[in-house]
Parts: C-alpha cells; sequence; structure tokens
C-alpha cells in the first residue's frame, strides 16, 4: 500500500540492487536531525523518543515520529500552525516589497 507520494511503502528490510537507499536514509537523517534539534531547542525532546531516520523499499527517505502521545501530536501541530502564521505576514511584507519595486522599476525605464 502506498499513497501519492509514496510514502506508505513498506520499509526497505529486504534490500534491491540498483535502489538508492543510502541517499534516501541520508536524506530522511539530515531531516530527522534537524527536527530532533528544533524540538531540542524547545524542551520537546522526550515527547518524541522514537524519532529517527528510515528508508522505504523505492528508497524514499522517510521521518518516523515513532509513537507519541495525542498531546505532544497537539503541541507539533500547534508549532506548525504558529510557524505558518508568523511565515504569513512575512511572505505578505515581501510581495509588497518586490511589487512596489517593479512598479519603481517600470516607471523609471
Amino acid at each position: 500500500m502506498t499513497d501519492r507520494r509514496g510514502v506508505v511503502a513498506k520499509r526497505a528490510e529486504n534490500l534491491i540492487p540498483g535502489v538508492p537507499y543510502v541517499r534516501g536514509w541520508a536524506q530522511a537523517r539530515r531531516g530527522a536531525d534537524e527536527l530532533a534539534a528544533q524540538l531540542t531547542a524547545l524542551g520537546l525532546e522526550s515527547d518524541f523518543p522514537a524519532l529517527t531516520a528510515d528508508v522505504n523499499v523505492s528508497g524514499d527517505g522517510l521521518v518516523r515520529l515513532g509513537t507519541i502521545r495525542p498531546d505532544a501530536a497537539m503541541m507539533l501541530a500547534e508549532l506548525i500552525a504558529s510557524g505558518l502564521a508568523a511565515e504569513t505576514p512575512m511572505h505578505a511584507e515581501t510581495s509588497i516589497l518586490e511589487a512596489e519595486d517593479a512598479r519603481h522599476t517600470s516607471t523609471a525605464a
């Protein structure tokens, strides 16, 4: 079984020659390390004790959160929502500045 992005494909327990498992795992490791660093900075590392890198049968890297408590999942969802909310005004401000710059550039030409 797999989803549209191939993430839910079976774990790579039996390796198939020619599939770039190391590349996928290395990418997953970088993602897991970055997530772990952010969770540690927030004091949440104990809420995600099974965070690990993995790879599926297709060689795609996976970051596994492991089994977590519902409150840890809700906390992670809130952090993502807060980050998106903080990012949206920055994108809007950048778009306004780019539009003003384009307007000034076109009138100068």
